[in-house]
């Protein structure tokens, strides 16, 4: 061995001293794979490329081509507020994006001056020392130092989906994951240095919209091929009638009306609705790995859940050691935890935990005293884990699990009758207690086998109980208001899922609850309905949870709550996956949301605020197509019958400005139960008739205006049909953003009233203001004809509530 090999050893062993850490630090930089950032730059190129930039951008060059100086200039203001509007919205949505990845930092466990220390993932430098459990993502490049049954899944690098046993010396790479065993491992490269990130690199980030944005845009384009034809026909109509004179002006006029129907805003809200939705998320408890989650996160229609840590406190009490030798069965316990391989400090698992704090110091003195040989850990599917220990040259096989498990495997019953034993945990299970089970035997051979776990003695029982969160009832409650179906899949038996089931008030009978071994052998369409018919289940196994999940996928939205690795198969299966902070790394990976706060009232809640945003954007989309497509019909076929412009361009411009404002607060209202009772796909379909009908409505009224005002001279019309035009479309906000009569509405929210009111006010005052008049070529209207224009805007939000409240009633209570 080198000198230098002698020199590293004993500061190897010991892991790196943190001031070398720190040094390491500085020259190899943070273990992080950077991602391309979306600047101010990229953000601001986004807004020149929308078509509707090109639109108005050609209306204004228009302008200035033949003359109207004015009318360019004005134009050119809507496109700087247009770009300035849309660069504010999607720039916070994008450090929306970028802020949330702060709420999950990745974390790993360190040697380091000796001492095991938990740190951020990107602190790791070449030659610390990373200690891997079950569950672990290896978070760098690694040398195999230490392995004890170490497999390593690498699909994530070679596509290769069975398990690779790994030795001393032998590579991990980061990215791949930790299946089974345990092993220490030397940093050998960090960041965009490893495997993984050399791959990275040779890839761009693809950033994918959701389904939902998807929609909105392929929706945005099929009405701009819809008016792009209509405008079309009129213009080529109005060139036949009235020849070649006016060409340009009505060539300015046609390119205004096409902008002013299409809703180029509807991205931009949906993605601001979206970034504001996934902050205030965050803000309680829930961050979304994907601003499109939020979207997923409303759509769910079934939460399928643990019950520890999220409908009880997860703070484990012991209540009762029911064993002829107490001490022996404590002391047997703490042997077959962590406490052999780990500081205290450093063991999670809360049935441990309460162990080693109700243990005496002579019962501590008796565990420093033994070895552990071999160990098992505990498998959802073998429903125990399994230690061998030596002390004093004696070895001796413990066996901790499931009651019914380890009864099954044992020949002594320490004097009592099976039958007996088992009534005790059934009537523990009935009060809600969790109860763990204790085999043991001397052994004898060299080498260990699972076949070894039989012809046990039985030690004792031990009973914890888990209180319910005061939160539970009530997000049960609240599930039910919004149409939620929850579903409980535990590995606990069927008496204590029966009493957490029944005292959160989700079932009333024991035969509400079905176990997994009932499930398993059903036929698939009696398991199916078995699936949806029932809310708790106990003694399921990962691969149940995997088959309920998957199956209950079949006809809904659903969500599963994970933590543990053999929850990843059932996170990826569900439509949603959800996983706490505290879960395994594979499981953290393998879902889009992250519950910071383990609790069932916690991701309720941010379903319903996950719909509360889809409802606000629905209400942007039935009031600015209806509104728009009314107006726009109306002035077009108009301009056909009448020798002047129904509407000059930069008015149009004006109204499509003036009515937006409000819909800038539209994600901040309130929304009626009724919108939330159930869960909706949000397809736009779904609106499209209303739609039609209200945009038939405000057709009715711009013909019954111009009949009024036939007479009266253009510029007077022109400034009157913009007051009624503006009008309309601001009431039109307070009538559709409920299906009931809007007095029997949720109140609006404050600031969604404020710029309803701000927007009515310049309405109003700008056809009396120089502004108005010099930039906008309005005149002073009369006070008679404005009173015959609030009348108008009245008739018409009467009628559209008569027509939405009607349509709403014939559609039934599944319409949107």
């Amino acid at each position: 061995m080198s000198r230098k090999s002698k020199r590293e050893k004993p500061k190897f062993f010991a892991g790196l001293k943190e001031e070398e850490a720190e040094k390491r630090l500085k020259i190899y930089g943070f273990n992080e794979i950077k991602s391309k950032e979306i600047g101010a730059k990229e953000v601001l190129a986004r807004q020149f490329r929308s078509p509707f930039f090109y639109l108005l951008f050609g209306a204004a060059l228009v302008s200035f081509l033949i003359g109207e100086v004015t009318s360019g200039l004005v134009i050119l203001v809507f496109v700087v507020i247009n770009l300035v509007l849309g660069f504010f919205q999607e720039y916070r949505a994008e450090k929306a994006a970028l802020l949330l990845k702060n709420f999950i930092p990745n974390k790993t466990k360190v040697l380091r001056d000796g001492v095991v220390k938990i740190i951020e993932k990107k602190y790791l430098v070449p030659g610390d020392l990373v200690l891997l459990g079950v569950g672990d993502i290896v978070p760098a490049d690694l040398e195999v130092i230490k392995p004890v049954n170490l497999l390593v899944d690498e699909s994530v690098l070679t596509g290769e989906s069975s398990p690779v046993a790994k030795k001393a010396g032998e590579p991990l790479f980061a990215g791949t994951s930790i299946v089974g065993g345990e092993a220490q491992g030397l940093v050998v490269a960090t960041g965009e240095k490893t495997s993984f990130g050399k791959v990275s690199k040779m890839v761009e980030e693809i950033k994918e919209d959701s389904s939902y944005q998807k929609e909105i845009l392929d929706f945005s384009r099929l009405i701009l091929k819809i008016v792009v034809v209509s405008i079309v026909f009129v213009f080529i109509a109005n060139l036949v009638i009235r020849g070649t004179a006016n060409f340009f002006d009505f060539l300015i006029f046609s390119v205004a009306l096409v902008v002013s129907i299409i809703p180029e805003a509807l991205p931009t809200v949906a993605s601001f609705a979206l970034s504001l939705g996934a902050l205030k998320l965050s803000r309680q408890n829930v961050v979304v790995k994907r601003l499109s989650a939020v979207e997923d996160l409303g759509n769910i229609q079934v939460l399928c859940t643990d019950k520890t840590g999220t409908l009880t406190e997860n703070k484990m009490k012991l209540v009762e050691i029911y064993s002829p030798d107490k001490e022996k069965c404590l002391l047997y316990s703490l042997l077959s935890s962590d406490y052999l391989k780990e500081k205290p400090e450093l063991v999670k698992n809360p049935f441990d935990s309460v162990c080693w704090a109700f243990a005496s110091e002579k019962i501590i003195t008796e565990l420093k005293k033994f070895q552990l040989l071999w160990e098992v850990p505990f498998d959802p599917f073998r429903a125990r884990n399994s230690v061998l220990v030596k002390n004093r040259g004696e070895k001796i096989l413990i066996i901790k699990g499931a009651p019914e498990v380890i009864l099954s495997r044992c020949q002594d019953f320490g004097g009592q009758t099976k039958e007996k034993l088992e009534n005790i945990f059934r009537r523990e299970g009935r009060l809600g207690r969790r109860v763990l089970a204790l085999g043991w035997k001397k052994y004898e051979k060299e080498s260990y086998g699972e076949k070894e776990e039989n012809n046990l003695n039985f030690l004792g029982f031990l009973s914890f109980e888990d209180p319910l969160k005061p939160t539970a009832a009530p997000a049960i409650s609240l599930a039910e208001r919004l149409g939620l179906k929850i579903k409980i899949l535990t590995g606990d038996s069927k008496e204590v899922a029966f009493a957490v089931g029944k005292k959160i008030g989700l079932i009333k009978k024991p035969s509400e609850v079905v176990e997994g071994k009932q499930l398993k052998e059903m036929m698939a369409p009696e398991f199916a309905r078995a699936c949806e018919e029932f809310s708790v289940f106990a003694r399921v196994s990962p691969e149940m949870k995997y088959k309920i999940v998957k199956s209950l996928g079949e006809k809904a939205e659903v969500g599963f709550l994970g933590e543990g690795i053999n929850d990843a198969p059932a996170l990826k299966a569900a439509q949603v996956g959800i996983a706490v902070e505290g879960a395994v790394d594979v499981s953290k990976e393998a879902a889009d949301i992250i519950l910071l706060k383990k609790d069932l009232k916690v991701i309720v809640e941010g379903i319903k605020n996950g719909r509360n945003i889809f409802a606000n954007i629905q209400k942007y989309i039935k009031r600015t197509l209806a509104s728009n497509f009314g107006n726009f019909y109306s002035i077009a076929l108009i301009s056909l019958f009448i020798p002047f412009l129904p509407m000059l361009p930069i008015q149009i411009l004006l109204v499509n400005l003036v009515t937006d404002i409000p819909l800038i607060s539209i994600a901040t209202d309130t929304i009626d139960p009724e919108e939330l009772k159930r869960p909706k796909a949000y397809s736009l379909k779904e609106v499209v008739w209303l739609i039609v009908l209200l945009g038939l409505t405000s057709s009715v009224f711009d013909f019954l205006f111009f009949w009024i005002f036939r007479t009266s001279p253009p510029a007077l019309i022109r400034t009157l049909w913009f007051v009624e035009s503006s009008l309309t479309e601001i009431v039109l906000i307070f009538s559709i953003r409920t299906r009931r009569w809007f007095w029997q509405a949720s109140p609006p929210s404050l600031p969604l009233a404020g710029l309803a009111l701000v927007s009515t006010l310049l309405i109003l005052v700008l056809p009396f203001s120089n502004l108005g008049k010099q930039f906008f070529f309005f005149v002073s209207p009369p006070f008679f004809s404005l009173l015959l224009v609030f009348l108008l805007v009245f008739l018409y939000f009467a009628l559209s509530e008569g027509v939405k409240v009607g349509y709403f009633r014939f559609k039934g209570p599944s319409s949107c």
